[in-house]
């Protein structure tokens, strides 16, 4: 499907995570925050490049973007989550009721964006065969802060065969704007990861033999920042639900 008939779907009431979706398209994580914190947002997506590549910054109260200007960024994500004081309060498939004309949104790269290549080159991708949401954990890594903003870095994980760890590597480091390489491979605990089965945002998936745990940062991180930093309002995506442009793929990649 293209684009703009996924975000159709997700429009009507359709509710998944969307790793696999419109193939070959650039996917994004959104963090929306009133005027008054969107410096603290950006200054911190700055410092902490590797999990907040920032594509797309809006102007107050704009609910559009140039990454897909006909979609709508109240509706046209599967799912919703709704932030007062840094406590979650609301998941939705629609966050009209909650769109505030001050909100700056922020649209982040998203990992997803290059499973389209590890797929063409044959890596694996166990999430997307076991159905599953991708598995994300908090880590030991704090983010540099910014203004009013701190937190941890989160990562999500997948398993890859390890003689094709370097070349999953490879294909991702040549697309910095969307995470990029990973930032560890092999034991969780090196990143404070007690269980990889217990993950603190998506699902667990069952690695294959021979797979190596590889972690790459995660968009969901200024959500972990919200948790840390407790600013009064926000929303953002639901964790592994994206927001799927119009932008190919390749537009992100370094030859």
């Amino acid at each position: 499907m293209s684009p703009a008939e996924v975000r159709a779907l997700f429009r009507g009431g359709t509710v998944a995570p969307t790793a696999g979706w419109a193939d070959g398209y650039t996917q994004a994580n959104l963090v929306a925050v009133p005027r008054d914190w969107a410096y603290d947002l950006l200054l911190f997506c700055q410092r902490n490049p590797k999990p907040c590549p920032v594509l797309d910054v809006t102007d107050p109260g704009w609910t559009t973007s140039v990454l897909a200007p006909d979609a709508d960024l109240r509706t046209d994500l599967p799912g919703y989550r709704v932030w007062r004081d840094g406590e979650l309060v609301e998941e939705t498939s629609d966050a009209t009721p909650w769109w505030r004309d001050d909100l700056v949104a922020f649209l982040i790269g998203c990992s997803f964006t290059f499973e389209a290549g590890l797929a063409k080159a044959g890596i694996p991708l166990r999430h997307i065969e076991q159905g599953r949401n991708v598995p994300m954990y908090v880590t030991n890594r704090a983010c540099r802060p910014a203004g009013r903003l701190h937190g941890p870095m989160v990562v999500s994980m997948r398993p890859i065969p390890e003689h094709l760890v370097r070349q999953a590597a490879g294909i991702s480091g040549r697309m910095p704007a969307v995470h990029g390489a990973p930032v560890h491979a092999g034991d969780p605990a090196e990143l404070d990861i007690g269980d990889l089965a217990s993950p603190d945002f998506g699902d667990p998936v069952v690695a294959g033999p021979g797979d190596v745990p590889v972690f790459w940062a995660c968009g969901v991180t200024p959500q972990a920042a919200l948790m840390a930093s407790r600013p009064p309002f926000a929303v953002t995506h639901a964790p592994g639900h994206m927001f799927v442009t119009d932008v190919r793929d390749t537009e992100y990649r370094i030859d």
